[in-house]
């Protein structure tokens, strides 16, 4: 009895430990659309790789000023890209089926308050359709494809500009047997001026490392300087990410060691922004809704400049140069030879 408690006390505490943590899994990722893919587009891996939050510092002789700013910016337009397929004996009645079910979803959207310029329809596909025809005779059966028909496929495109309003796209497109949500896509009008806003941002708190640097006795005018910077752009179908629910234990199986049977867990998926551990500005932090992440690097790197070095004085040795005059009678006569003329 003292074992199987003990074993349902260790069962009982890892099942809270679990719930504490969550029942989401961060390695998994899908994109904002109907195909699930391992391929996760451009998003980059954010968050600590170690446990330990302490890092170690190494004293150079560069001087690194690298600052990070990111953007959190509301979509001024989305636009919600729906697939319809449609089948026909010919290609005028798919046509004909085709355009009565677009007209029927306009006039809905129109009711909703989707103007009828916000709605652009993309022809993808127009082909016939073939089925297998069994023909029998007296000594073989033959199995012919032939032409049955005829298959139409459009894309929707619709722009709205408030989410409250996609709930009502989604019933207006189910009532009329349009079920394939292809993708949302998030738009910004005024890109320039969030650039803008960043860099302001990025050379104020630059100016204020400089400072710093100044007070700590490092006067970066006697550095060499090289610069980097870089910009950028996420959009919220690069991050979202999948968990399924924790999986139940029967206590009343284990007691009369039986066999269960498992269930099919659904999966869900929740949208995870970027993180902002590794940003030294962040400009509308607070999430409600996916937003349009936009961010901004710069990086200065500072070399001390070369000491000069002081020329020696040049010493001239000046040297008399003389000559002998040597006449007849052998008498010797020292001259000396002028070179500065």
């Amino acid at each position: 009895m003292k074992k199987i408690s003990l074993v349902l006390c260790l069962l009982v505490t890892q099942f809270i430990l679990a719930q504490h943590k969550g029942n989401y899994n961060q390695n998994t990722q899908i994109s904002r659309q109907n195909v699930l893919s391992s391929a996760y587009g451009n998003a980059r891996v954010h968050g600590p790789q170690t446990t330990n939050p302490a890092r170690n510092v190494h004293p150079n002789s560069a001087i690194t000023i690298d600052v990070h700013a990111l953007f959190n910016a509301k979509a001024s337009s989305y636009t919600a890209i729906f697939n319809v397929a449609q089948i026909g004996p010919s290609a005028d009645a798919a046509s004909t089926l085709m355009n009565e079910r677009i007209t029927n979803i306009k006039k809905e959207l129109l009711t909703i308050g989707i103007k009828e310029t916000d709605i652009a329809i993309d022809v993808i596909s127009f082909i016939p359709v073939y089925e297998i025809e069994v023909t029998k005779k007296l000594f073989s059966t033959k199995y012919n494809e032939v032409p049955k028909g005829f298959e139409l496929q459009q894309n929707i495109h619709i722009q709205f500009k408030n989410t409250q309003q996609f709930e009502k796209i989604l019933a207006a497109c189910a009532s009329n047997e349009i079920y394939n949500l292809v993708k949302v896509d998030y738009f910004i009008e005024n890109i320039k001026q969030v650039y803008k806003k960043l860099q302001d941002e990025l050379i104020k708190l630059i100016q204020e490392k400089k400072e710093y640097y100044k007070l700590l006795g490092f006067d970066l005018t006697d550095y060499n300087v090289v610069m980097a910077d870089d910009k950028y752009c996420y959009f919220p179908k690069d991050f979202y990410k999948s968990y399924q629910a924790f999986n139940s234990i029967s206590f009343e199986a284990l007691k009369k060691n039986k066999g269960v049977t498992k269930a099919k867990k659904q999966t869900s998926y929740y949208y995870q922004p970027i993180s902002y551990e590794n940003y030294d500005i962040v400009m509308n932090p607070a999430i409600l809704e996916p937003v349009v992440q936009v961010g901004m690097q710069i990086k200065l790197v500072y070399s001390p400049k070369p000491k000069e070095q002081k020329q020696q004085p040049k010493t001239e040795i000046k040297t008399e140069h003389k000559y002998y005059v040597i006449s007849p009678d052998g008498k010797i006569d020292v001259k000396e030879l002028n070179t500065k003329n």
